[in-house]
């Protein structure tokens, strides 16, 4: 198994990369460059946190194997003869003879982490300072031309780049003309990485913060269905103004598009780039501008006044933006109608005496094998209705717990004697042991746990829909690659907190241990002990404070202040959002409901009229056939000609009463009050205007403009 758990988890890694890309991404619109280098700088931070576990487990082992060596050196003392060594033949105490040494089922061969982690750190911080926010602005530029990108991409990064380069340059000269400092290349490395972990940690321990409380709310407040219902409610009145919001500016944006392409005719130079615009459109917007375009008159008209291609590239932009935040709030908008719906038709199922799970609007598809045989309408209205929320429970006191322990080890693991970081603690129970197995489960719950906070944290921002993350394939390339950008910031200084919380740092702990591979790369921290001793130490208690305000919804309460409309249970614009919210959701279902009713009065009418239409169509054919054996005894028996006559006025009736039916779509009618009688009357009439109605010049879809 040597090496084989580290190529089982890239491999799965990768998939998982890929996965949450195809969530969020659109692998058929999106860029393939924006694409790839969100895929890579996703990938690259999950490696660090699915390989970590392998490393400590690793580390402990080479650990055992120092210490087994160091204890196989050193001469025994017989205890009769004090003065005197021996070497087998004396027999040390049985407690200090250490364990024999198990190496772990995930052994990683020496060399082969070190030149991993280099190559993964490396290349994400290479993506998160040059080439990410680079790819921003390129996928973001309105350009017609990928020189044109990259050009606009250049000089909106020049004051980013610059500001980097001029910090660095002071550092360099300060470092070259003070007379005390003499710093190697890799001392200069090392505060390279050191800047940029102390970036990192700053920003991860807010988001830490809030996540460490919000994801255990979160699941709380999904078992309180009532609360839960309100709060989607609340939601629906915010989605639609922003739907609305989002409509509108893309009317607006169209509304100029229109004029442009009115006033550049087919033959002016700038006629590509309003095409390459025109084809970001919606189709309905496409064909609409298609029929009012006229391509005869010149465009070198002196009374005419053309755009540059300056302000055509700022057009572009917008039609991009505008088009993609339409589609972002129409999707968003059936999800949540349907989470709403869902919803509603829990709280109807909790009274039900028959526990049959019914839904107000079945679904479009026909079930597969899972809810046909194990995920029946009992199992169902048991796990909706009476386990779900009793599981949302359990689970958010499990993390509530996971969450305490958290906040108490990041304000105790600067202590090495004793002991007080709880996740030290039990490593170092497993240590003893030598568990490897329970040591990478716990390291890697632990890692998982803590990045869930943080990512989860990250996938939440909202600035003025300018970083706006949904799912079902609904967010921008800026925000992919923005996220990219956090991911590869944040990864290596959680990585070098969760070790320290551990005590595998020995910056931290301060004892001479065997480092990990990851340690090694990162460097040592004590070329900065201001930053190692004082800022990596004291700042993540930071968080207490922080994981009280989120628990108090301080955040929630300012911006609420500021006018930013949030949910609050006491406040009067909340109960008003609500309100409209579940008025919104009842329109939405009465739509619904509409046309579901119209579907079921359509198979209705194929259910009650097939029947006849099939028997109409049998006489059809066999008259058909009479008519020809009518037609070939006419030519030899010259007196049936009266009878071949009637034969074809018969067939000539029932071919019409056989397309009417055909034709004709059923009227909104109820069904309950239709009576045999009347259909029987019914038919009888339309047999009777059928002959009338055949006398007409055609006689296909008859029914058409009713």
């Amino acid at each position: 198994m040597s090496g084989a758990a580290l190529g089982i988890e890239i491999v799965v890694v990768f998939f998982l990369a890929l996965f949450l890309l195809h969530r969020y991404g659109d692998f058929r619109k999106q860029q393939r460059m924006v694409l790839f280098g969100t895929l890579l700088a996703w990938y690259l931070c999950f490696l660090i946190v699915f390989i970590l576990p392998l490393d400590v487990s690793t580390t402990i082992y080479r650990q055992c194997k120092i210490d087994h060596e160091k204890h196989m050196s050193v001469p025994t003392v017989n205890p009769a003869s004090p003065n005197q060594t021996t070497g087998n033949s004396s027999i040390t105490p049985t407690e200090s003879v250490p364990k024999p040494c198990y190496k772990p089922w995930s052994y990683i061969p020496d060399g082969i982490m070190p030149v991993f982690w280099r190559v993964v750190y490396w290349t994400s911080q290479c993506l998160t300072w040059l080439l990410l926010p680079f790819m921003q602005s390129y996928a973001r530029s309105g350009g017609f031309s990928i020189t044109g990108k990259i050009k606009t991409a250049l000089i909106e990064n020049a004051i980013y780049y610059g500001t980097y380069l001029l910090i660095f340059g002071s550092l360099l000269i300060y470092v070259a003309i003070h007379p005390e400092w003499h710093l190697s290349w890799y001392e200069l490395q090392t505060i390279g990485i050191t800047a940029a972990n102390t970036w990192g940690l700053f920003l991860l321990v807010l988001l830490l913060g809030y996540g460490l409380v919000e994801i255990p709310r979160s699941y709380w407040n999904a078992s309180r269905r009532g609360h839960l219902l309100i709060k989607t409610y609340f939601k629906a009145a915010k989605l639609m103004t922003e739907k609305a919001d989002a409509e509108e500016n893309l009317e607006d944006v169209m509304e100029e598009v229109r004029k442009v392409s009115e006033s550049i005719k087919y033959n002016h130079p700038l006629r590509k780039y309003i095409d390459t615009i025109l084809r970001k459109c919606p189709t309905d917007y496409q064909e609409k501008m298609g029929r009012n375009m006229d391509d005869y008159e010149d465009f070198d008209d002196k009374q005419n006044t053309y755009p540059s291609e300056k302000s055509l590239v700022k057009l572009h932009k917008q039609v991009i933006y505008a088009v993609q935040r339409h589609n972002r709030t129409r999707v968003q908008w059936q999800i949540l109608l349907q989470q709403a719906i869902h919803l509603e038709d829990v709280a109807k199922n909790e009274t039900s005496s028959t526990h049959q799970f019914v839904h107000s609007f079945p679904y479009s598809e026909p079930p597969g094998w899972f809810s046909r045989y194990l995920y029946t309408p009992t199992i169902e209205w048991y796990w909706q209705c009476l386990l779900k929320q009793w599981f949302h429970r359990l689970l958010s006191v499990i993390l509530t717990l996971f969450s305490v322990a958290v906040v108490w080890s990041e304000c105790t693991f600067f202590s090495t004697q004793p002991v007080l970081s709880l996740f030290a603690v039990f490593i170092q129970l497993a240590e003893r042991d030598y568990n490897y197995l329970y040591i990478e489960m716990a390291c890697f719950i632990t890692i998982f746990y803590l990045c869930t906070c943080v990512y989860s944290t990250v996938f939440r921002i909202r600035v003025f829909n300018y970083y706006y993350f949904a799912s079902h394939h609904q967010t921008d390339a800026y925000s992919l690659q923005f996220s990219g950008m956090l991911f590869c910031r944040l990864t290596p200084p959680l990585c070098l907190n969760f070790l320290g919380l551990i005590h595998m740092d020995s910056a931290i702990s301060q004892e001479q241990k065997e480092q990990t591979a990851y340690n090694s790369i990162m460097g040592s921290m004590r070329v900065l002990s201001f930053i190692a001793n004082g800022f990596y130490i004291y700042y993540p208690m930071l968080i207490v404070i922080l994981c009280i305000a989120t628990y108090f919804s301080l955040g929630t309460r300012c911006l609420n202040l500021l006018g930013f409309q949030q949910f609050m249970g006491d406040s009067e614009m909340t109960s008003d959002l609500i309100d409209e919210g579940k008025e919104l959701i009842r329109r939405e279902k009465r739509k619904r409901q509409r046309i579901e009713d119209g579907e079921n009065r359509r198979r209705e009418w194929k259910e009650r009229y097939g029947n006849q239409r099939e028997d109409h169509a049998t006489r059809n054919r066999n008259t058909h056939a009479e008519i020809k054996e009518s037609s070939y005894s006419d030519t030899v028996n010259p007196n049936a000609n009266g009878q071949a006559k009637y034969s074809r006025a018969g067939g000539r009736a029932e071919r019409d009463c056989v397309e009417l039916l055909q034709d004709a779509e059923p009227l909104d009618f109820n069904a309950d009050a239709l009576t045999d009688d009347t259909v029987d009357a019914n038919s009888s009439s339309r047999h009777a205007g059928g002959r009338y109605l055949s006398m007409s010049s055609s006689r296909s879809r008859i029914f058409d403009d009713v």
